[in-house]
C-alpha cells in the first residue's frame, strides 16, 4: 500500500514546525532558522512536500492563519499581479529592493525571473561577444542582491525562510519602512555558484555602523504604536 502524499496545508506546516497552534508558528520558525541543523532539516522537510520554488508556498497558510487584516491591513498580492509587476520591472539590474515585502511573494517572482533569464550572465556574455546560452549554464547566485523589509512579527520569519531556502544573497530587515525603526536584520548568504544551494543566515549586530549601512534611524525592541 502506497503512503499517502502529504498535503501542503496548515496541519502539515504546523507539524513540521512542531507547533499545535498556528499563532506560535512565526516564533518557532524564527527559532529553527537560527540554528543551522534545524534550518537544514526544515528546508529539506518542506522540499519533500513541495519543490515548486517559483511561488510563495505560505500564501494561503498566512492569509488564513496568520495575517493581521483588521489591525494591520495585511493582504497578499495575487500571483497574476506578481507576474505583471515582474514583467514591468524587466530583466535589468543585479539588485532588488522591496519595502513591506510580506512573506516574499513579489520577491520570489523577481528571484525566479533572474534564475530563468539570468540578465547579468547574459550581459557578461554579450560584452565578451559570446552568443547567449541557457541560463542554467551561466546563473550564479552571487550576481544578485536582494534587500527585503517587513515590519510584521508574524510575516518576517517566513520572509527570511523564503529567501534562504532559495539560495538568495541579500539582507532581510524587520523594520518600519517609513520611520526606519528596526528590530533586527539578517545577512542571507549563498557564497556558491550553485543555484540549488541554501543560504546561510547571520544576524547583524545592532550597532551604528549597520544602522548607517541599512539606513536605519534607530534600533528598537518594539515599534511605536500606530
Amino acid at each position: 500500500m502506497k503512503n499517502k502524499k502529504e498535503i501542503f496545508d496548515a496541519k502539515t506546516i504546523n507539524k513540521i514546525l512542531g507547533v499545535n497552534d498556528s499563532f506560535r508558528a512565526a516564533d518557532k520558525m524564527m527559532s529553527l532558522l537560527s540554528d543551522e541543523g534545524s534550518r537544514l532539516f526544515i528546508f529539506n522537510r518542506f522540499l519533500q512536500i513541495e519543490n515548486k520554488l517559483d511561488d510563495d508556498w505560505f500564501r494561503k497558510y498566512f492569509e488564513t492563519e496568520q495575517a493581521e487584516r483588521k489591525k494591520k491591513k495585511q493582504d497578499f498580492t495575487p500571483k497574476s499581479v506578481i507576474t505583471v509587476l515582474n514583467q514591468l520591472m524587466g530583466n535589468n539590474g543585479s539588485s532588488y529592493y522591496e519595502p513591506c515585502a510580506g512573506t516574499g511573494g513579489i520577491l520570489i517572482g523577481k528571484w525566479y525571473n533572474n534564475l530563468v533569464n539570468d540578465p547579468v550572465g547574459m550581459e557578461i556574455l554579450r560584452r565578451k561577444g559570446i552568443a547567449p546560452t541557457l541560463s542554467i549554464l551561466t546563473y550564479t547566485p552571487r550576481n544578485y542582491w536582494y534587500v527585503a523589509e517587513e515590519k510584521s512579527d508574524r510575516a518576517f520569519p517566513f520572509l527570511l525562510f523564503n529567501m534562504a531556502i532559495r539560495g538568495m544573497n541579500g539582507v532581510a530587515i524587520q523594520c518600519d519602512s517609513l520611520t526606519r525603526q528596526a528590530k533586527r536584520a539578517y545577512f542571507v548568504r549563498n557564497d556558491t555558484d550553485n543555484a540549488l544551494a541554501f543560504s546561510e543566515i547571520f544576524e547583524l549586530p545592532k550597532n551604528g555602523m549597520v544602522a548607517k549601512e541599512l539606513n536605519i534611524s534607530e534600533w528598537v525592541d518594539d515599534f511605536d504604536l500606530d
